[in-house]
């Protein structure tokens, strides 16, 4: 019987005690299926890249408030112990449109403030980059964001950044790990709202900050002067998809001279239901569906949509045929990269010790066009926060200017005023690639696509991603990486191997030469597989969700040859692990 099994007695704890609200109680009792009990509290949510994220609703394993109460009790612990001038300096907080965002952020700030830590708390919906630009500019020890990005509305997250503004680094993050595990008690008493208001250790925060984010927005911009004579020029569509871009986003381009642009009036208002698209995510071309119809009725030359923490950017394009151009997110980094290099090389601002930062399952393409303005890329684990870290690397060390990072799931920032990627500003930079383009070299963003094939080959890259939920999901994941590791290929559809990288053991072994070294990079669940010549496979589980994701990137000569090569290496590979996946 269910009694029997281990994670009974912390059911019954939830059921029995009054500390749990009569809601979350009633929520256990109308549960019949075991499997869900189990599911519920088998494990605790955990840190993984992103910081916690989880579905809604009552248990250990679900995201509540008694789950925002024993992480921020763990981040107030790691504060505690850093001395009372990291208390003094104090945690601001944001959150996005989901359901019980506000709620959970007051929570955060509640637990913080009955541990004497100041509490800055933003008065209203914000996009996660600004809470990173925030930490920055207020000079808080630490940042707390409630969002779960792009996922579907049945999930929330806590995201925790550090006093860089970047997300939270091992260190600390071990800290609130151990501090949670320590602390056995679920019962943690936040403070009095209006207590806490009233001695002004919760403060609330708002127009200061927006004035600053933007105003630093606006610097990083490379021609503003154009923009300002020419924006009208540009025909715009945006879409917030429900979230926290609506505001800002509009905001930005109005103040850079574009006012020829139309929100999709459907989506513009935050909704935690996200009632007009299946999942709030600008890399699936479905939520673009009510966009693209406007942008057709109006002739947009540009189609932007942010996700709902306003951190990711997708984008379609009008082509000289009258024909929408979806970008992948490793294509507008690239557009973006070659934009700012070109830019800063043209107004002779492109420094000579210039670095670009992505991540290992980025396009190898932005590679080549770095290399082509003399500029440094370096190559970091999956996780935006490690472009974060090589920024900080780069400020502390005296080594290198950092000029862009981006990350092939649609995140991008180009500059140092915040730790973590931006949606607000890529949508600047890439409405003023766009007038650029039009408006002095007579051309569409997809000529400038078709341009860097034509001179660094054609790069053509895609992910697949497997939702393997529960314990037994985790337990498939783990069988498919061993089987990758076990297989070890010098060949992948007659493309040969060069390096696999085991990120997992920190080792890279050079196939050609057979021999290894060390990656460099921290240690994480990851193989890559990189073919001579350019391109790769790889594949790793999701540090945040029950998913394994595949990543591909094909060179060809042609987009062709380009489209079969990745047809038959998609096949291969998933023929190895098939029986494993379904």
């Amino acid at each position: 019987m269910y009694s029997e099994q281990k994670y009974d007695s912390t059911l019954k704890f939830w059921m029995e005690n009054d500390y749990f609200d009569e809601l979350s109680r009633r929520e256990l009792a109308e549960i019949t299926d075991l499997k869900e009990l189990e599911d519920r509290f088998y494990t605790t949510l955990e840190f993984g890249t992103g910081g916690i994220r989880g579905v809604l609703g009552a248990g250990t394993n679900r995201l509540n408030r008694y789950v925002i109460r024993k992480v921020t009790q763990g981040l107030a612990d790691t504060i505690l112990e850093h001395g009372p001038e990291a208390c003094q300096r104090g945690v601001v907080i944001a959150y996005d449109s989901r359901y019980f965002s506000e709620d959970f952020a007051l929570e955060a700030a509640l637990v913080l403030a009955v541990n004497q830590i100041k509490v800055y708390l933003f008065e209203g919906l914000r996009p996660t980059p600004e809470l990173s630009f925030a930490v920055r500019y207020l000079q808080t020890i630490a940042g707390v964001n409630i969002t779960a990005s792009h996922n579907p509305k049945e999930y929330n997250g806590y995201k925790v950044y550090w006093e860089d503004g970047g997300q939270l680094p091992p260190a600390p993050a071990k800290q609130i790990i151990t501090k949670m595990a320590e602390r056995e008690d679920w019962r943690i008493v936040p403070a009095d709202r209006i207590k806490a208001l009233e001695e002004g250790m919760v403060q609330m925060v708002g127009d200061q900050v927006d004035a600053a984010y933007q105003a630093e927005i606006l610097h990083s911009l490379l021609n503003t002067e154009l923009t300002q004579t020419y924006g009208t020029k540009l025909n715009i569509v945006c879409t917030p998809l429900h979230g926290t871009g609506g505001i800002p986003v509009q905001s930005i381009l109005n103040k850079m001279g574009f006012t020829a642009f139309r929100m999709v009036a459907e989506q513009e208002q935050p909704d935690p239901e996200f009632p007009t698209v299946k999942s709030p995510n600008p890399e699936d071309p479905e939520s673009f569906e009510l966009a693209l119809t406007l942008a057709k009725k109006t002739q947009a030359d540009l189609v932007l949509a942010t996700d709902p923490d306003a951190d990711r950017l997708g984008a379609y394009a009008l082509d000289r045929n009258g024909q929408y151009c979806r970008f992948t997110g490793n294509q507008i980094g690239v557009i973006l990269a070659y934009y700012i290099l070109d830019q800063r090389r043209r107004n002779h601002r492109l420094p000579d010790n210039g670095v670009i930062v992505k991540t290992i399952a980025s396009t190898d393409l932005a590679e080549a066009v770095a290399a082509d303005f003399g500029v440094k890329t370096v190559n970091v684990l999956v996780g935006f926060k490690y472009i974060g870290e090589k920024i900080k690397e780069m400020d502390v060390q005296g080594w290198g200017t950092f000029l862009f990072g981006f990350e092939e799931s649609h995140g991008y920032l180009a500059g140092t005023y915040a730790r973590d990627k931006d949606a607000v500003q890529a949508s600047a930079l890439l409405a003023e690639a766009a007038l650029y383009y039009k408006q002095i070299e007579n051309k569409t963003l997809p000529d400038i696509l078709a341009e860097l094939f034509a001179r660094y080959g054609t790069f053509l890259d895609e992910q697949v991603a497997f939702a393997l939920s529960g314990k037994e999901g985790r337990e498939r994941i783990a069988a498919v990486m061993d089987r990758l590791r076990m297989a070890k290929p010098l060949s992948v559809a007659g493309l040969s191997v060069r390096f696999i990288d085991d990120y997992q053991q920190n080792v890279r072994w050079d196939a050609l030469e057979n021999k290894t070294e060390e990656t460099n990079l921290p240690r994480e669940n990851a193989l890559r597989f990189s073919f001579e010549g350019g391109g790769y496979v790889m594949a790793r589980p999701s540090g945040t969700e029950p998913k394994i994701r595949f990543y591909f990137c094909i060179k060809g000569s042609t987009r062709a040859e380009a489209d079969a090569t990745l047809a038959r290496v998609k096949a291969e590979v998933f023929t190895l692990i098939n029986d494993l996946m379904v």
